[in-house]
């Protein structure tokens, strides 16, 4: 899969994910993620790409010309055409809520390319004219669309094949079934007096995917029960998240 992150600050995002895991993956050519400069697609001496907005108010706004010369270099690259336009997302809190289900969407495509926005946003001109999608990090206000592009690569990535060293891992982690994950323990089997709960050392698979499933259940109810209206639980899971609900309120 190839990410093209469309960016004022390139550098800032290559750094950023040409490390651990992300890093190991480009080196071996699962993944590709190209970086593009708009300042390169600049048409003026200073390569300004900002300006005053119509209408007045605080701030500068990024041009249409420079993003949208920067887009045009990109689908020349990857050979798209105006019948097969290439996914592009405008990193923005007007967007969606960016989660597993959108990352798992992403994953599918071989092309993804990403605009960071920066300034008081960009001209809407440009964004009708090629943004496909408007996804949010969530709801706060970043000076810039770069952490949020990275950290959309980083959530995406891991559900392409070969890029984890155990690809079972990522079927298995919070929100892959709108359940958060189940509490994990490594040695010693006894730290700072507290103890790995039993079951785990049982060597019964059964029992310890059953006490995983209640526990993640638990998890969920406490910290996350919004997820829960998504979630495939049997009645005897319902009845436990229900008992979890009805102990915070009381709590509360």
């Amino acid at each position: 899969m190839r990410f093209h992150i469309m960016t004022l600050f390139p550098d800032m995002v290559l750094n950023g994910l040409n490390t651990s895991i992300i890093g190991r993956a480009t080196e071996k050519g699962i993944l590709q993620i190209e970086a593009w400069n708009i300042r390169d697609y600049a048409f003026n001496k200073h390569n300004s790409v900002d300006d005053y907005p119509y209408g007045g108010g605080a701030g500068m706004l990024m041009q249409a010309e420079p993003v949208f010369q920067t887009y045009k270099a990109i689908c020349g690259e990857i050979g798209a055409s105006d019948d097969k336009k290439p996914r592009v997302v405008y990193l923005s809190p007007q967007g969606r809520p960016f989660n597993q289900s959108m990352a798992e969407e992403f994953s599918k495509e071989e092309e993804l390319i990403l605009l960071c926005g920066h300034y008081e946003g960009i001209d809407e001109r440009v964004l009708e004219e090629i943004v496909t999608d408007y996804v949010s990090a969530g709801d706060y206000v970043l000076t810039g669309g770069e952490l949020p592009a990275m950290m959309m690569v980083d959530a995406i990535s891991r559900l392409i094949p070969g890029v984890l060293h155990n690809d079972v891992s990522a079927e298995f982690e919070s929100f892959q079934d709108h359940l958060l994950e189940y509490p994990q323990y490594s040695r010693p089997e006894v730290w700072h007096d507290k103890q790995v709960p039993p079951i785990l050392l049982s060597g019964h698979h059964a029992n310890v995917e059953k006490w995983r499933r209640e526990q993640s259940v638990i998890r969920t109810a406490k910290w996350r029960p919004d997820l829960l209206k998504h979630a495939l639980l049997t009645e005897d899971e319902w009845k436990i998240a229900r008992e979890i609900r009805d102990k915070k309120k009381i709590n509360e």
